[in-house]
């Protein structure tokens, strides 16, 4: 931990002229705020924030950041209030700690609801001081760093959101050095035994290739020593969470992971960089379709380089990466090295950086449920990205794969809606046509356009699944509010009332029925969340005419009710007679979160979050109901499909059949089949109790020689 002085001193070495006394004054104040306090790991408390400032300091962020990485806790942590920092501090520095301290005073429905809000107050902050983020990366670092303080079941969801939203984000600023770290330590803690086979794996390849590296690095620094060209040549491994993604997605070995290590030249200049890209072309056989130009069309997070890969004499594959040391440091440091703080002056959301935030703000206003929110902000945070044009030329920036609705949707949501067709270098194409970079895109539209439900199936942005789930489920509001007004004007009449006075007692009673608006409770109704017949029942208790039962319609099926199977381990919050069914299509089991759907015929059908099919049934948030597990031990038993995947050798199914059976687990079905002729596939059903035993299971059969993967398989319906 260092010490004020320290800490001044390392802030001073890259901003001399700046005025210290609010840093001083930082670090003071939160070591009295936080003094008698014990972080899990033993530590004084105050060990995280002098942490935080100091990896703030790394990245040669301004002393009001910095100063901002000390304070950062004494609002969630102690009795300190954001009025007080504001009278102590400053605006700015109240403001930027408001935005990394956490919802703590609010109530809310669910976890997963708390962290949604928390990540939009995240993202809102960012919009008015991008160092509101780089804060709470900091801050994360250094959780990650001490995670193993922390129990093994909190280790695991800590890990699991800081690889599916913080490395992204840190990916989106451009954090190259953060977003390694973050991912690898990740890793460590969610695989344990794949993270410490492929680092024992790569550090034997890498011993074994030093002399492969020196050699490349001397070539090149002679050839260019003798055409008198300046460059400064490194060399870079891969980071393990990289090459354990890139061998699960190729389904390769480690040694086809042509850019386990890269090598990185630094030249003075853009002219350079070309310059080199031939030269180096010319040393080696370079692989075809392998070079890339982020120079001439950047990355959305700002990075900027020449990649080749080449091939040696021996036929090793490797990557050259050429860039000026401006463009480096942008790679390493992102955001933190294109802002260069000027005092009075800090970088908006409103910037051209940032058309991602801008992107991830708007469809955020419009998503209610916590489940869509999370899942959109993942694919929004690490896109793999195209670049079309417009017919006037400009370049629009889209996820790979991503449709000419998307590309409506990206320039105006009305285009969007109006879309009806599209040229596509001037030729009319299918909507679901998947964009290349360099197309020019036009969109055809028209008054009487509108979104249509299928669109669902093939758009790939956030922005356009959330402008078109919003017009269909209004449209779909709609529609059920003139059939709820329609179902309790049919009851009103059966039981010969009054309608003037049961609508005038309706708003009187509303505030006990827990809907805001006469229109919500309509819509319920329509919905068939509840029925028309208890709400009359309400506004008249003593009236003893019972209608004649109405023809059941589609939308009171819906909700059905039937008696519960018993000890069906799932709890329907606010109800307590729903028929439970575990839909086969992605078999969840006990520890997993959960989501319900309301069938028809079926009552509630449970899907696992991870459910391929859960985005589209959130489609409709009307019939999405919170479910989740009872509390206690079961007997109850889970199927759960396993891929493994192993070197071609006999014995392999008998080795993992006494693996398993070490722990009093059944194997209900086993096949065996080899695959292109490189390795084996073993498809096992397995009984397991809940996620802690599927996890036991799964880490015994990687622990078996020749085992290279395993997988939790769904079923495609």
């Amino acid at each position: 931990m260092l010490s004020l002085d320290d800490l001044c001193s390392k802030v001073s070495s890259y901003a001399p002229q700046m005025d210290l006394s609010v840093l001083r004054e930082s670090y003071l104040f939160s070591e009295k705020a936080h003094q008698n306090q014990i972080r899990k790991s033993g530590d004084p408390y105050f060990s995280h924030p002098v942490e935080v400032a100091t990896i703030l300091a790394e990245l040669e962020l301004d002393p009001i950041c910095v100063s901002v990485g000390l304070l950062h806790d004494v609002v969630e942590d102690t009795l300190t209030s954001v009025e007080h920092i504001s009278e102590r501090f400053g605006k700015d520095i109240a403001l930027l700690v408001d935005g990394v301290t956490k919802i703590g005073q609010i109530e809310f429905s669910s976890h997963k609801e708390k962290q949604v809000e928390n990540f939009r107050k995240l993202l809102l902050a960012m919009v008015e001081d991008i160092r509101v983020v780089l804060v709470k990366l900091a801050d994360r670092v250094h959780n990650m760093r001490t995670l193993d303080s922390m129990p093994q079941n909190r280790q695991k969801d800590i890990a699991r959101e800081t690889l599916e939203i913080y490395a992204p984000i840190a990916h989106r600023l451009g954090i190259g050095r953060v977003r390694g770290e973050l991912q690898d330590c990740a890793f460590s803690y969610l695989d344990p035994i794949a993270f410490k086979k492929l680092d024992s794996q790569a550090k034997s390849k890498l011993s074994h290739s030093k002399s492969f590296i020196n050699g490349v690095i001397s070539r090149i620094e002679r050839t260019f020593k003798e055409q008198q060209l300046e460059t400064n040549i490194q060399s870079r491994i891969k980071g393990l969470y990289s090459i354990a993604d890139k061998m699960k997605r190729q389904r390769i070995e480690l040694d086809q992971v042509y850019d386990f290590f890269a090598f990185r030249m630094i030249v003075p200049s853009v002219k350079d960089c070309y310059n080199a890209l031939g030269i180096i072309n010319n040393m080696w056989n370079p692989v075809p379709d392998r070079i890339k130009d982020y120079i001439a069309m950047p990355r959305a997070n700002m990075y900027q380089s020449l990649h080749t890969t080449v091939l040696s004499k021996s036929g090793q594959a490797f990557e050259i990466q050429i860039r000026t040391p401006e463009m480096d440091q942008i790679a390493e440091e992102g955001i933190a090295a294109h802002w260069k703080y000027k005092e009075g002056i800090t970088v908006k959301g409103d910037e051209k950086p940032f058309a991602w935030l801008r992107r991830i703000l708007e469809w955020q206003k419009e998503t209610t449920d916590p489940h869509l929110f999370l899942s959109n902000l993942k694919i929004d945070l690490y896109p793999k990205e195209v670049y079309v044009f417009t017919p006037n030329g400009e370049v629009i920036n889209l996820t790979k794969s991503s449709t000419p609705i998307d590309f409506a949707y990206s320039i105006h949501t009305e285009i969007g809606h109006r879309c009806v067709g599209v040229k596509i270098n001037g030729r009319i194409r299918p909507l679901r046509s998947q964009l290349k970079t360099g197309d020019k895109v036009e969109i055809l539209t028209s008054k009487k356009g509108s979104p249509k439900r299928d669109w669902l199936e093939f758009v790939r942005t956030p922005k356009a699944r959330t402008a078109i789930r919003n017009w269909l489920n209004n449209l779909q509001r709609k529609q059920a509010v003139v059939l709820g007004r329609k179902l309790y004007d049919q009851e009103i009449r059966k039981y010969q009332l009054d309608s003037r006075k049961c609508n005038q007692r309706l708003e009187k009673l509303m505030p006990t029925l827990n809907y805001k608006t006469i229109e919500a409770l309509y819509a319920a109704i329509g919905f068939g969340k509840v029925r028309a017949h208890s709400i009359v029942k309400k506004l008249e208790p003593k009236a003893t005419i019972e209608p004649p039962v109405p023809r059941r319609n589609l939308v009171q099926k819906v909700i059905q009710r039937y008696k519960p199977p018993e000890k069906s381990g799932i709890l329907v919050k606010g109800e307590a007679d729903l028929m439970v069914t575990l839909a086969k299509c992605c078999n969840p089991i006990r520890g997993e979160e959960i989501v319900g759907y309301i069938t028809v015929g079926r009552g509630i059908s449970i899907h696992s979050l991870i459910c391929s099919n859960v985005e589209n049934l959130l489609l409709n948030s009307d019939r999405n109901i919170e479910v989740q597990w009872a509390k206690g031990k079961t007997k109850d038993r889970y199927l759960v499909p396993l891929k493994v995947y192993t070197e071609d050798r006999r014995g392999m199914l008998a080795d993992i059949s006494n693996a398993i059976s070490t722990i009093d687990t059944n194997i209900v079905n086993a096949t065996a089949n080899t695959v292109e002729s490189r390795f084996g596939l073993f498809e096992l059903t397995v009984e397991v109790i809940d996620t802690i035993h599927l996890d036991r299971i799964i880490n015994l059969i990687k622990e078996i020689k020749g085992v290279q993967q395993v997988d939790r398989s769904q079923n495609s319906t």
